[in-house]
């Protein structure tokens, strides 16, 4: 076994991993990376399928963020945010405010303020905290502010971010550390229960046949709530997919619908674009070649966040993973001037916001999601993801030859592959079968990793993936399924 691979048996506790499992093999040792490409210690040479767990946008080693990290570097690496500001953090809050806005006739206020944080969890328990603190002062200190989140959630893992977080496997240890918050159901259409169409080879979402049940549901979650004397103060949500909860694409509408009847009822929306953000929901809602060719002509046009593609503008946006493209651990979470506001006062009223973080504004981050952003906005890049969009769903159609494929869920750059034990049924293996480990085990040995969620395999290239690589991907995924799930 190569060395640092006893060094990781010997010391180190991996996230998400039952660890007698990771004990029984020898790991994959990640030594170099190049664009789409990974390295390990040994020669070999893989696919990066799902951007280094959704982070990785442009590749690895992009030499403008290399630059830029580089430049800044020569200047200095942090400094603190409490009680001093910096020129990258500033700069980089305005240039989220601006990527933020979808300048929609529509929208009903503008992200306007910024506040850095470390990751995905720390952005959405900033939210947390700022929407229960606002509650209690616009409305008055009697209520008690409860938050609504989507059915098979997930936010993070500090302890507010997990309270808001409704999947059992993940978060029922914690029971009770954590505060209660409501869930309502999500527009799961593959497994809906008022879907009352028959399975087809198509994506759920195309032909589902229901009265949107799951719309209504949320309606009467805000009613039954505000009938107690206590609406909620704010709907927690991943916009158009939620991703640890297994890929689960929102169907066209509903986004729009249940904001809608949240803002109805007074509560706070707050977004959870951690891994839908920067792009990689895509540059249009449609794939043709008319669209797409439509976005290659005025790549202006295209959002970089998916609910600036819908033209909703949340009370609270929060983003981290690639934010920085991949490089340093950094998250924000904007806000508009109506919360900000809201905690201003003089020194001894103490309406400060009481949180904070080290490594708030650092530097070296902010200049790498700098540079990021420039290549998000180029003309370059907003073609090379509609022409990437457009061709993974092309070749995704190929796996619908397989028996174990239920559901193939594409939104944008996302893409969730559903196993079961045959499409007609939806029958799903259960966990103890490692339907989607085995799956990824087997592509890994033909040169692709990525990652299952339960039993969803996940796609999510850079952005920088070229034909031949998107092809590999997929090809991979096929064959993997076909030698892993042998009838």
């Amino acid at each position: 076994m190569n060395k640092f691979a006893q060094l990781d048996h010997a010391h180190v506790w991996h996230p998400f991993t039952q660890m007698r499992d990771w004990l029984r093999g020898e790991p994959i040792v990640i030594a170099r990376g190049q664009g789409a490409v990974l390295r390990d210690v040994k020669g070999r040479e893989y696919l990066d399928a799902n951007s280094s767990i959704w982070t990785n946008l442009h590749g690895h080693q992009h030499p403008k963020i290399n630059a830029a990290i580089t430049r800044q570097l020569k200047q200095i690496a942090h400094s603190s945010a409490l009680g001093f500001a910096n020129e990258p953090a500033s700069l980089l809050a305005e240039k989220l405010v601006s990527a933020a806005d979808p300048k929609s006739k529509t929208a009903t206020a503008q992200l306007r303020k910024v506040f850095f944080s470390d990751d995905g969890s720390t952005a959405l328990e900033v939210a947390l905290k700022l929407a229960h603190q606002y509650a209690l002062r616009t409305c008055g200190k009697k209520i008690r502010p409860k938050i609504l989140s989507l059915d098979g959630a997930y936010h993070g893992d500090t302890i507010g971010a997990v309270s808001l977080g409704h999947i059992d496997l993940f978060h029922k240890a914690y029971g009770g550390m954590l505060f209660p918050t409501d869930k309502v159901m999500s527009p799961y259409c593959y497994r809906c229960p008022f879907n009352r169409a028959r399975p087809e080879r198509n994506d759920a979402r195309k032909y589902r046949k229901c009265h949107w049940e799951c719309v209504g549901k949320v309606e009467q979650k805000f009613s039954a709530q505000k009938k107690k004397g206590n609406p909620y103060a704010a709907f927690v949500f991943e916009p158009l997919m939620q991703g640890a909860a297994g890929m689960i694409p929102q169907p066209s509408g509903w986004l729009g619908q249940v904001t809608e009847i949240a803002r109805h009822h007074g509560a706070l929306l707050i977004a959870d674009e951690v891994m839908t953000g920067f792009g990689r929901t895509g540059v249009t809602c449609h794939v043709d070649d008319r669209t797409i060719a439509d976005v290659v002509k005025r790549p202006a046009s295209a959002k970089l966040f998916a609910t600036a593609r819908v033209g909703i503008v949340p009370d609270f946006l929060c983003v981290a993973k690639g934010l920085t493209g991949g490089y340093l651990p950094m998250a924000a979470t904007l806000t508009t001037q109506k919360v900000f506001a809201a905690f201003l006062g003089e020194y001894e009223e103490f309406k400060t916001f009481f949180h904070g973080h080290s490594f708030t504004g650092n530097q070296l981050g902010a200049a790498a999601a700098l540079a990021s952003l420039e290549i998000l906005q180029s003309a370059a890049s907003v073609r090379a993801r509609a022409r990437l969009q457009k061709q993974m769903h092309e070749e995704l159609q190929s796996l619908w030859a397989l028996p174990q494929v239920g559901d193939i869920r594409q939104v944008g750059l996302v893409a969730g592959i559903e196993l079961v034990k045959d499409w007609r049924t939806r029958q799903p293996f259960a966990l103890r079968e490692r339907a989607g480990i085995r799956v990824c085990e087997a592509m890994a040995k033909r040169g692709v990793l990525t990652r299952p969620v339960g039993n969803v395999i996940v796609l999510m290239p850079p952005y920088c993936t070229t034909p031949a690589q998107v092809h590999q991907m997929i090809s991979a995924l096929g064959a993997a399924v076909k030698s892993a799930l042998k009838n």
